[in-house]
């Protein structure tokens, strides 16, 4: 126990419960206490568990009783580790992890997750809050116009008001149909993969299931992609110059490690690569599709799918093509 005392712990604790509207913890002994951190003594005496996922996955509100086990954590700069500290980027990342969701470490990274919000007006308790430009600073959405952050040295993870128009907001978490995406605003949650087990009755099944397995992403995402751009032929190219069954660019190629990009094996061992990469990156399957596309470089610059026509048109055209697979 720190020099803070048990009483001191529960007196905090009392004070917090207050300004979240919750009735009083019951009285613990200091033999009931010992050894109990601050954040987990709060966890304990407000019941904020991490709800368990459903067939649907972890929901919004899974990710603000997630964040809420931090209550009074100290600020410190740099951590992510909750057992000495948490920054403000580092309590957001650590609240998704708690549920399997993995989101990249920095703010500026965070305020690129998922898929836009319009305005607060539209946000939804657990969707990410990042503040100014730069971004130098992230929360969580709680609802009517509350947020849970780590503010500042000297500070600690506390409910506090959205001070401000937040310059982003995120929406990492979805329970959208996923038959819904082709209308763009729809985009998959991070964590989440397309389809399960492998693809059969296609050309080049084998490679599509072995890349898919190596890379960890889907056989049927691999195969869709594969049907819109070449039709299976790994001899096709484009009008700009894209090679083989995967229709990789030269230099792409070339960056992937791919030596012939109208071998089979090579050029979906490549894409298998790149769309693992961009999937990590964009947390989503229509935004990683679209950077397989047009180029991750567009994407961020457009904070989506970019307004191109061919791109608007990619996007839909493999996510209905892995639909017929299964995905």
């Amino acid at each position: 126990m720190t020099s803070m005392g048990v009483s001191g712990v529960m007196s905090r604790v009392a004070e917090l419960k207050e300004q979240l509207g919750l009735n009083p913890p019951p009285a613990t002994t200091a033999a009931g206490a010992s050894g109990t951190t601050f954040a987990s003594a709060l966890a304990d005496a407000t019941g904020a568990g991490v709800a368990q996922p459903g067939t649907a996955g972890p929901s919004g509100a899974d990710v603000v009783a997630a964040a809420k086990k931090y209550l009074g954590t100290p600020y410190v700069f740099g951590s992510e580790n909750p057992a000495k500290g948490l920054d403000c980027s580092g309590l957001v990342q650590q609240a998704y992890e708690d549920l399997g969701v993995q989101l990249p470490r920095n703010s500026w990274q965070q305020a690129r997750a998922g898929r836009p919000v319009a305005s607060i007006a539209d946000a939804k308790p657990g969707d990410i809050l990042a503040f100014n430009s730069p971004v130098d600073h992230v929360g969580i959405y709680l609802g009517d116009n509350k947020m849970i952050a780590a503010p500042k040295p000297g500070d600690h993870v506390k409910i506090q008001s959205v001070y401000e128009t937040p310059s982003h907001i995120r929406r990492v978490l979805d329970t959208v149909p996923a038959a819904a995406v082709q209308d763009m605003s729809a985009l998959r949650p991070a964590g989440l993969r397309t389809g399960s087990g492998g693809v059969t009755g296609v050309p080049y099944a084998d490679l599509f299931n072995q890349a898919g397995a190596r890379h960890g992403i889907s056989p049927k995402l691999l195969a869709a992609v594969a049907k819109v751009e070449s039709g299976y032929d790994p001899k096709a190219v484009s009008k700009a110059g894209a090679q083989g069954l995967m229709q990789l660019m030269p230099s792409t190629a070339r960056g992937l490690g791919v030596k012939d990009a109208f071998d089979p094996t090579q050029a979906v061992d490549g894409a298998a690569k790149m769309l693992s990469s961009l999937l990590k990156e964009f947390k989503s399957v229509p935004l990683a599709l679209a950077a397989y596309n047009a180029g991750g470089g567009a994407v961020r610059k457009y904070d989506g799918i970019p307004p191109f026509a061919e791109t608007q048109a990619y996007v839909p055209k493999v996510q209905k093509a892995l639909a017929a697979l299964g995905g």
